[in-house]
């Protein structure tokens, strides 16, 4: 039985993990006229914090969903 939750905990894990990065993936489809990875190579601090509360909002919902 335990062996059972823990196999379920990672599915859960996993499942997480992809949803955070098609969420990204989409997000930033949706603003093609701002280069994040670019942006971070630079040193841009706004957008660092901007992507990682996007991470947290993202991870919040997911993270509910999954629940």
């Amino acid at each position: 039985m335990e062996l059972n939750v823990i196999g379920l905990n990672f599915a859960y894990a996993a499942l997480g993990v992809v949803l955070m990065w098609v969420s990204y993936r989409v997000f930033d489809l949706m603003t093609p006229k701002v280069d994040f990875a670019e942006e971070l190579k630079k040193g841009n601090v706004a957008v660092a914090i901007f992507i990682g509360a996007l991470f947290i909002a993202i991870a919040m919902i997911v993270g509910n969903a999954l629940n």
